[in-house]
Order: C-alpha cells, then sequence, then structure tokens
C-alpha cells in the first residue's frame, strides 16, 4: 500500500482514502536498523515498514521491533510470526521491507432487524433492456404479471451483532441496521416466510408496500413504452394503440378511442369507444360481447353479440349469437356470421366487396367441418399415389410392405376426418328460427344463408324480415 510522506510521529492520509497514523520508531542510533508504524482504518489494522541498518549502524531486532510496538500500545491482533519474518529478511538482505501487515484487530459484526427482500427476479423483470439489444421491443413490458402463489418477498431473519476490538485492545461496538424492507399489501398474503400473490394480476409497489391489481389500466397510448399487452384480467386503455402492438387480456378490454388493431385477443368482453380498424390482416377475439362504434377491415370473432352503433365495412365478422347495428347501421362488404340472426339498417352497398350474410348455423363446426373435408382430399391424393405405386412394385420387394403400411394407416387417417364431418354434420345447423330484419334496404346482389338454405337478392328489398320457412324449404323475405 503507498503512503504519502509523513513525519516522523503525525497523521497521513493513503492512497485509497483511509486515514492514518504513521509512527516512526528508531532504536539506538539514526544509523540503526528501524520500524515505521502505520494505524488505518480506526486503529483495526497496523502495517509496518522495516529499514535495515546503514554504515555501521546496528541491526533491528525481533525483541526490539515487539518492545516498539508494545510502546505504541499494539497488544491486540499481533502476527508474530510476520514481525519475525520482516526483520529476518530486511537484515540478511539489507533492503527495506514495507507495508507488511503486522497487527489487524476484529471488526464488529452488526446487528440486521429482520425484513422482508422483495424478490430480485420480479426487480430484473421491471428493468428496461438496453436500447442497443436486438430484441424486439414490443416484447418489452413496465408491467410486472405475477401469477397466484408466487413469491413475492422473503423474510430475512433477524441477525445478531457481534463487537468488535482493535489494535489496542479498546472494544468496538456494532450498530443496529433496520433495512427498508417492504410489507404485504391487497391481494397478498403472508405463508411462513414467503408473500405470496393471492391473485393473477399485475405487482404494484407504493410506499414499500407490495400489492396484486386485477385489472391494468394505461392512462397514454399502448407503444413501445409499453410494450405488448398481455395482462390475466381486464385492461383499460384510455390512449390510443399504435400499429403493431397486439393486446391479451384474460379479463374484459376497455379500450376509449378507436382501436388500430393488429391482434387483441379477451376471454371476457372488448368495448372500444371509437371503431375498430384493421390496418393489416387484423384479428379481434372475444370470449364475450364486442360493443364498438363500427368495424373496418378485420377479423372479428365473439361468442356473444356484437353491438355496433353505425357500420361493419368489408370485414368478416363471427359471433356465436347476435350482431345487432340497431334501425341505422349497415353492413357494407364482407362475410357476416351470426348464428342467432342479425338486426341492421342496411345491408350491402351498390359498388364494391359484396356481402355475404350466414345465420342460423354455428361456425365454428363448420370451419372444423371444412378442415377436415380439406384433410380428407390430401388424404386420398396421397393414397391414389401410393396404390399406384404398390401396383408398379416388384412382389417380393421389401419397399411392397412399406407401402401397403402406409396405405393402411392413411386409410384409418381417412376413415376417422370422415366419422368426424358426419359427426359435425349434426351440429352445424343450430338455429332455424334466426333471422336477419333490416329497416332499410338490403342491396341487389346480396347473399342471404340461413341454415345452409340461400337467398340471393336480385332486386331491393326494403323493411323486411328475412327468415327459413321450414314447410317450404326455402328463404323467404317477409314485410316487417
Amino acid at each position: 500500500m503507498k503512503k504519502k510522506a509523513a513525519a516522523d510521529t503525525g497523521t497521513a492520509a493513503g492512497t485509497d482514502g483511509q486515514d492514518m497514523n504513521r509512527q516512526t520508531v528508531v532504536t539506538g542510533n539514526q544509523n540503526d536498523g528501524g520500524i515505521a508504524v502505520s494505524f488505518l482504518d480506526g486503529d483495526l489494522e497496523v502495517r509496518a515498514d522495516f529499514t535495515p541498518p546503514s554504515g555501521r549502524g546496528a541491526p533491528l531486532t525481533y525483541e526490539q521491533a515487539v518492545l516498539a510496538l508494545e510502546k505504541l500500545n499494539i497488544v491486540y491482533g499481533v502476527r508474530q510470526d510476520a514481525v519475525g519474518e520482516a526483520v529476518l529478511a530486511c537484515n540478511l538482505d539489507r533492503k527495506p521491507v514495507r507495508n507488511v501487515l503486522i497487527a489487524k484487530g476484529d471488526a464488529p459484526v452488526n446487528e440486521v432487524a429482520e425484513y422482508y427482500e422483495m424478490n430480485p427476479l420480479l426487480i430484473e423483470k421491471s428493468r428496461r433492456p438496453d436500447e442497443k439489444a436486438r430484441i424486439d421491443h414490443r416484447s418489452y413490458s413496465p408491467f410486472v404479471i405475477v401469477k397466484k402463489d408466487q413469491a413475492l418477498a422473503k423474510l430475512r431473519f433477524h441477525k445478531q451483532g457481534k463487537e468488535g476490538k482493535n489494535v489496542h485492545g479498546v472494544p468496538l461496538p456494532f450498530e443496529v441496521i433496520r433495512p427498508e424492507g417492504v410489507s404485504a399489501g391487497e391481494n397478498t398474503r403472508i405463508d411462513g416466510r414467503l408473500i405470496l400473490a393471492g391473485i393473477n394480476g399485475q405487482l404494484v409497489v407504493e410506499k414499500k408496500v407490495l400489492s396484486v391489481r386485477n385489472s391494468l389500466v394505461i392512462k397514454g397510448a399502448v407503444d413501445y413504452g409499453t410494450g405488448n399487452i398481455i395482462f390475466p384480467g381486464d385492461v383499460v386503455i384510455e390512449g390510443p394503440v399504435s400499429d403493431g402492438f397486439r393486446i391479451y387480456s384474460g379479463g374484459s378490454v376497455t379500450i376509449k378511442q378507436t382501436f388500430d388493431v393488429t391482434d387483441v385477443i379477451t376471454k371476457g368482453d372488448l368495448v372500444v369507444s371509437g371503431g375498430i380498424i384493421g390496418r393489416r390482416p387484423a384479428l379481434v377475439k372475444s370470449g364475450g360481447a364486442i360493443k364498438t362504434k363500427f368495424i373496418e377491415n378485420c377479423r372479428v370473432a365473439a361468442r356473444k353479440t356484437i353491438t355496433v352503433d353505425s357500420e361493419i365495412i368489408n370485414s368478416s365478422v363471427f359471433t356465436l349469437e347476435n350482431i345487432d347495428l340497431g334501425e341505422k347501421g349497415l353492413i357494407l362488404g364482407g362475410d357476416i356470421y351470426a348464428v342467432r340472426g342479425i338486426r341492421a339498417g342496411g345491408i350491402g352497398k351498390k359498388s364494391g366487396k359484396p356481402t355475404r350474410i350466414h345465420c342460423g348455423i354455428d361456425f365454428t363446426a363448420q370451419q372444423e367441418k371444412e378442415k377436415n373435408n380439406n384433410q380428407m382430399r390430401i388424404l386420398a391424393a396421397k393414397l391414389e399415389k401410393l396404390r399406384e405405386l404398390y401396383e408398379n412394385s416388384q412382389p417380393d420387394s421389401g419397399q411392397r410392405a412399406k407401402i401397403e403400411e402406409l396405405i393402411h394407416r392413411l386409410t384409418e387417417e381417412q376413415k376417422k376426418a370422415a366419422a368426424a364431418v358426419s359427426d359435425l354434420l349434426g351440429r352445424i345447423v343450430t338455429d332455424e328460427n334466426a333471422s336477419v330484419e333490416v329497416q332499410g334496404e338490403i342491396v341487389p346482389g346480396t347473399l342471404i344463408e340461413i341454415c345452409q338454405v340461400a337467398l340471393f337478392v336480385p332486386e331491393p328489398l326494403r323493411k323486411v324480415r328475412v327468415r327459413l320457412d321450414r314447410a317450404a324449404g326455402k328463404v323467404i323475405a317477409e314485410p316487417l
């Protein structure tokens, strides 16, 4: 350790910033060997420089060095072996031996009160990634989402303090440290040493109190500041949603402006104060109902009723209940599936994309049927090629046996797909009472299908109810 120059007796500062008291003891005359002692860390440590004799001076002896330490009241933690080795090396080599640790006291061990320490993994989650990192920054979220029974904090037990002692044998008292821990708040519980989340939700830390919220309220926009929204409960967004950002909710979603949608999937209801606009192939899925001002250029699916105030434009809309546009709302182009029926002010437009209405059928069962039909077509093509290959193969070749096995396996898959289609056929038609009510006009060119029975509209229809006439086996339009 380097030290600044000091007088024979006085105080100096080490290069590490620690105050030290340096005292030099010269044994005999000025040419004799000597020892210079430095006190560091509040007299917890002593280091010494050993000086060889010059000219005809006498060498420093071990006894003289020990006597010098006693004069300086260095009585605790003395490293006698280090003193002896330094004296011997100094005398043999006739060179100074510097910075030798010759005594070390015991630092006090502070007492630490018990406290709850927050889970460090949760702290790490809230840190923003490096701006230069090659990641999709949409995946970053400043919100810490926790699961029910996840550990939020752990109790650190009380740690007993211990008195220390300096090189003079003077006791050094310990301090009592009281760390600023966290405590359990709303929707949390204490189990043993742990604070656990009581529900799935957002972890919030306010004034060192841990709480879990079952709803996420975003005051501003959904953008790179928030990342994609993935939340197990209800989500409320007061600002706009930037292009390319996704929203997944285990509860309901409320958006208080027009929604430029990329993807939104919610287990509960979706309520949009403005309209829903798809800027790219956009998907909206709701496990509950949907209520919005308009829907444009996107794919929307809901288990319950979809309520639209003004227009559905060039969109594919699916619901297992009703679509309600009131007496003035319009459906302008696209494919509309509503199991229970539709109420609107008008359907279709005179130019552009045609409008196709499908009611009374379970679109999920129909989509599954189409999927199985496609699979059967693929299997049939494969089987045809395999049978040709089988006919052209040598009777005694091993390839023939492998082809037989493959034909058998694909035939079994074909039977399973056919059985699934047969089962689905009985579930597709779900409501023969479904109807389409229009207060205004149904434009020519519109296709209305109820329970897989179609009506193509050749002339304008006004103020009509379109329904299935089961006795006649056709779809009819009757005045409201």
